[in-house]
């Protein structure tokens, strides 16, 4: 009884970490710009958001933290009337910087290398992304 309890304790602190970071109604129409250009865009500015990436002793699992970082980050992004944001830097002890812009009509390229032929087989159109939730 004690190992089970042991267990799912950690298990159950981990879970609930999720709870309560949502992404708002205005930040749905943010999008993440993970590796395009946005030079054509206007900055807002930065934000740093945080979130919790270990419980006592217990890594929280990658995937979650930069999910709930980037929920985050687009929630703030939309309070600054921005439309886009991109990740300045990795995730580190939980917080990450994000870049801010109003980029409206102009579409974001991707960044190539320049030794990268014109048409790689990267993806292309509109995509979005959306938070993975833990069941």
């Amino acid at each position: 009884m004690r190992k089970t309890l042991l267990l799912l304790v950690p298990t159950l602190l981990l879970g609930a970490c999720t709870w309560g970071i949502t992404l708002d109604d205005a930040a749905r129409n943010v999008r993440t710009a993970w590796s395009g250009d946005v030079s054509s865009c206007r900055d807002l500015g930065k934000v740093t958001v945080s979130v919790m990436d270990h419980v006592g002793p217990v890594d929280r699992n990658n995937i979650t933290v930069r999910d709930e970082l980037e929920v985050m980050a687009r929630n703030e992004a939309a309070k600054m009337h921005a439309d886009t944001i991109k990740p300045l830097a990795e995730p580190s002890d939980g917080s990450q910087p994000w870049g801010a812009y109003q980029c409206g009509a102009h579409q974001i390229n991707p960044v190539r290398s320049p030794s990268a032929p014109a048409n790689s087989g990267s993806a292309s159109g509109n995509a979005q992304t959306f938070p993975i939730h833990s069941g």
